[in-house]
């Protein structure tokens, strides 16, 4: 997965990342990520939303890496449906009240 991440010039810092989000999820099944799939990215993707109780930008970045892992790095014929990205909770922009036109002016 190293060279792989390297061949495509990704980033000290997301290299780092990836590397620790698939040796996390290979901890918790006590299993190399090469014998585990989509069954199982499910499951710990549950985990970390129930148990760790994570935030789902965190969770979409582990999902990320372990997509690169199985599509990229082990050429795995998975879909984007079979390893779902977390919904995000909608950010609204905050509105601010303008002061021109005020009584004050």
């Amino acid at each position: 997965m190293l060279d792989e991440l390297q061949r495509r010039n990704y980033s000290q810092n997301t290299i780092k990342t990836y590397l620790h989000a698939v040796e996390e999820f290979s901890r918790y099944f006590h299993r190399s990520p090469d014998r585990l799939g989509p069954d199982h990215i499910r499951q710990y993707q549950a985990y970390l939303f129930r148990e760790r109780k994570l935030q789902a930008g965190t969770i979409a970045l582990c999902t990320a890496a372990l997509r690169f892992l199985y599509v990229k790095t082990l050429r795995r014929p998975y879909l984007p449906e079979h390893i779902p990205f977390p919904k995000r909770p909608r950010q609204f922009a905050r509105c601010t009240q303008s002061r021109r036109g005020s009584a004050a002016d």
